[in-house]
């Protein structure tokens, strides 16, 4: 035999081998039991454990308790997604399988969807209402989720009982400023200022929680103190000159908005805010070169279009005018105010048919905020009568 014959014969044998490995290996997935499976996992052998699981759901497809494991094992492996699908074919076969809702939960929460994990987290704390482990995930859960007014009902209990957590402390002064508590919120951010003075977030997150209290000057404080603390963060210019800007104190504002362009040259917000004080100031030209520039860099400001349509329609520019206050309504179509204006543009343009159809617009808004007002009334209970 020569030696290509050899060497072909011998790979063929070591076909039939690998073959015959395939075979054993198949067979004894096959046939894999949940023993053969923990055994595995107790080995550290991951990879042929979550085969055997699969196996054993193979061969017993509804097997929660398998897909349960399954679960667990693939968790192990950080394969959260395939994790939630396999906890959740467990509790569909036995929704009383006990810690299966948590892991459920806890592999949503660790994909960063914190939407789908609410729900398991909320089964799981029924399970066990006396843990603050699952009430910190599901309170966390509604703080990514947005849903800051719940967020506060879980997170709130558990921060009183943990005063060291800054972190849980942070969330839940957040939640509440964000859901417009704004008592909570300031009652949290001095409990974070007292531990730490040094934190110009929370100076500017108490900030906002005292503007929202309709405390100007004691707003302005922390914003002031949050620059001492960080004179280059970005933002807190812009934040210290819109509270001055509400206060009319146009010259303080005008300086701090012209250093947050130090710092962030496309700061829209800025440039919009520069644009509305030349305007009060009855610098058209200058105002104008702002708010140009700020819907240049984000078209997404309102007053910066309500602005720019006000100083083009003075100018007779209805084109302009048009554009700029219908971009207006796109951002906000349930307030009158753009529609109004768009109807005067219309007007003086001589177009008497568009600026009817504007201020019809104003109307039915007007009825609709009257009839949203008076719903509140007629649905709440009658008082009950006196004896």
């Amino acid at each position: 035999m020569n030696t290509t014959s050899k060497f072909a014969a011998a790979l063929f044998c070591w076909a039939l081998l690998l073959q015959s490995a395939s075979a054993s290996s198949q067979s004894a997935a096959q046939s894999a039991t949940p023993d053969q499976a923990i055994v595995l996992e107790q080995q550290g052998k991951l990879g042929e454990a979550e085969s055997a699981w699969r196996a054993v759901i193979r061969q017993n497809p509804k097997d929660a308790g398998a897909f349960a494991s399954l679960g667990v094992l693939l968790s192990r492996q950080q394969k959260y997604s395939a994790a939630a699908t396999a906890y959740r074919k467990a509790l569909a076969l036995d929704p009383s399988l006990p810690g299966i809702s948590l892991n459920l939960g806890l592999a949503e929460f660790k994909q960063g969807k914190f939407g789908a994990a609410i729900d398991p987290l909320k089964t799981a704390l029924k399970e066990n209402p006396q843990s603050s482990q699952v009430a910190t995930l599901l309170g966390f859960s509604y703080y990514g989720a947005k849903q800051f007014p719940e967020a506060v009902k879980y997170l709130q209990p558990v921060a009183a009982a943990d005063a060291g957590n800054a972190e849980l402390h942070q969330s839940l002064a957040e939640s509440c400023l964000w859901s417009r508590d704004y008592a909570c919120a300031s009652q949290e951010f001095e409990k974070i200022l007292k531990q730490n003075p040094n934190s110009a977030s929370a100076h500017i997150l108490m900030g906002e929680a005292l503007d929202g209290l309709h405390e100007p000057q004691q707003a302005i404080n922390e914003f002031q103190a949050a620059l001492k603390v960080s004179p280059k963060e970005p933002n807190i210019h812009f934040g210290l000159g819109y509270l001055y800007w509400k206060s009319r104190q146009y010259d303080d504002a005008r300086r701090e908005f012209k250093n947050e362009l130090t710092i962030d040259p496309k700061s829209a917000q800025s440039l919009t805010y520069l644009g509305d004080i030349e305007m009060k100031n009855n610098n058209p030209d200058a105002a104008i070169a702002f708010l140009q520039k700020a819907v240049q860099i984000s078209d997404n400001i309102r007053l910066a279009y309500m602005d720019l349509g006000t100083l083009l329609n003075e100018q007779k520019k209805y084109t302009g005018a048009i554009a700029a206050f219908r971009r207006a309504i796109e951002l906000d179509p349930t307030l009158p105010d753009a529609h109004y204006r768009l109807g005067r543009v219309y007007q003086a343009a001589g177009n008497a048919g568009e600026a009817r159809k504007e201020f019809d617009r104003v109307r039915e808004l007007h009825e609709k905020s009257d009839e949203d007002a008076l719903l509140p009334k007629m649905s709440a209970p009658s008082p009950e009568p006196k004896p």
